[in-house]
């Protein structure tokens, strides 16, 4: 049985309902509106920050409680920061391109002033926290307006969000399934209107597979076009990206992020476009390539009905779709190689003590990880690459992928896998995604759909290497074709 979550009773978003005003009211809350949409009003002086920040408040207070998404929410830094905001909006001076927006930052991130715990029991909070990552950085640099963290599962290693620290987060469509991870509290935030902007890190989905769970648009980019900070255990799988309800507010925060930053030695210059004006590049005449399986994956009936629909929806943009899949090779084994020996080394400095302490799926990944040799870890390494250049000989013939995010919509909460799905890992129902953080290749889940029991269902649009901005413009034209911002849990 479902749990209907009522942190914000929307009603219809498109009809609201005005039962003595109340629905009809929450339903203009600028804590729905996106970020685009409230630098405008702040510019217009048709709304301040101070407004948007207190109406996001107001939504964590109500909803956090049941679905645990934050797990730090510094409200009087947020007022202040707000506060710094429309006094600089007054005087016709805001800071950067998002001053005065309501953000959240996964407790993975580096942030001034507030602990990284990583969602786990092993981390002292009794420490100086002077340092930004490189995100967080961007992010302060051009005003936005930090409202806390965001839970995660213990450094990030599953594709659901519980952990020893923080317990169980839930998905806002359905309080009793998982919002997805390992950005899930980041997802679940925005969700449910607690802000419209979210940083998230996706080392094998992890912002892709809660954008799909829980109905919001996630991107991965090209890896190192986001600078890292500090470098992640997992290596050159971990990727960051923005986390939002539109398309547009995730271009927005891109052209912020991906900056170099001097700490991380394998960035990226910074691009030579911006991603916001590069949304508007049309698809017609783009050859697309839908996939429906990878070749070999097993998928729920009703997502691939909902996701075939959606794929069908770029030809009718002027695009030609064919079905092909990309010639990759299975590669469960070799991803698993990879993460589970990165975990081993995220947790080396352990003590017994401290390993026990660990969240038991973790403890286990990491006691097969150290069971693997250099020569496994190589060889993971050389079908990572092949399966790179493969899909550079792919992408010469097609533009872009198209495939589900994921194979089933959102599970229990509290399960790493779904119940009666046969394996117990999350990388098991995870092989839509990992394939392009081995490749290092954009992708992004765009809301596509609902299952009959009102779940949100993902689609993933894959672009070559470097082919970011062509992702971006292909979702927000299938954004238009099939718009998805004003549906609210």
């Amino acid at each position: 049985m479902s749990t209907k979550f009522e942190g914000l009773d929307q009603g219809d978003a498109e009809a609201p309902r005005d039962e003595e005003g109340a629905a009809s009211a929450q339903a203009d809350s600028p804590a729905w509106m996106p970020a685009t949409e409230l630098l405008g009003a702040y510019a217009r002086g048709e709304l301040s920050p101070v407004e948007a920040t207190e109406a996001v408040l107001e939504a964590v207070e109500r909803g956090n409680p049941a679905l645990n998404a934050f797990c730090l929410v510094d409200a009087e830094a947020a007022r202040e920061a707000a506060r710094g905001s429309e006094e600089r909006w007054r005087s016709g001076e805001p800071l950067g391109r998002l001053d005065g927006v309501p953000t959240s930052i996964k407790d993975i991130m580096l942030t001034r002033g507030w602990p990284t715990l990583r969602g786990s029991l092993n981390t002292d909070p009794d420490q100086t926290w002077a340092e930004d990552s490189p995100v967080v950085a961007r992010l302060r640099e051009e005003g936005a307006v930090f409202v806390g963290k965001t839970t995660t599962p213990e450094i990030a290693w599953k594709g659901v969000t519980d952990s020893p620290l923080y317990g169980v987060t839930r998905n806002p469509w359905d309080l009793d399934k998982t919002p997805g991870g390992s950005s899930g509290g980041a997802a679940a935030a925005v969700a449910a209107g607690m802000g419209p902007l979210a940083t998230g890190t996706d080392g094998g989905g992890s912002v892709r597979i809660p954008a799909s769970f829980s109905g919001i648009f996630a991107i991965k980019p090209t890896w190192g076009l986001v600078p890292h900070y500090p470098a992640s255990a997992f290596g050159s799988l971990a990727h960051s990206g923005p986390m939002t309800r539109t398309v547009a507010d995730a271009a927005l925060m891109l052209d912020v992020i991906a900056r170099p930053d001097y700490r991380d030695w394998a960035r990226l210059p910074s691009p030579a476009y911006s991603f916001a004006e590069s949304l508007e590049t049309p698809v017609r005449g783009l050859r697309i390539a839908y996939s429906p399986a990878l070749g070999h994956l097993s998928v729920d009936p009703e997502v691939a009905r909902i996701v075939a629909d959606a794929a069908a929806a770029f030809e009718e943009l002027g695009a030609v779709v064919e079905q092909a899949d990309p010639p990759i090779p299975e590669s469960l084994e070799h991803f698993q190689i990879l993460w589970y020996t990165g975990a081993a080394k995220a947790t080396e400095a352990l003590g017994d003590a401290q390993r026990e302490r660990l969240d038991p799926g973790l403890r286990e990944i990491v006691e097969e990880g150290l069971t693997y040799s250099a020569q496994d870890y190589l060889t993971a390494m050389a079908t990572r690459m092949s399966m790179g250049e493969a899909m550079g000989r792919f992408h010469r013939e097609y533009d872009l992928l198209l495939t589900p995010a994921m194979p089933v919509p959102a599970f229990e909460a509290g399960l790493e896998a779904p119940s009666g799905w046969g394996e117990r890992r999350w990388t098991s129902w995870a092989g839509f995604s990992y394939p392009f953080n081995m490749t290092q290749q954009p992708a992004a889940s765009v809301p596509c759909g609902f299952t009959g029991s009102g779940l949100p269902v993902g689609l993933q649009v894959v672009g070559p290497r470097h082919g970011d901005p062509l992702v971006m413009a292909a979702c927000r034209a299938f954004e238009t074709a099939r718009p998805w911002a004003h549906l609210r849990p």
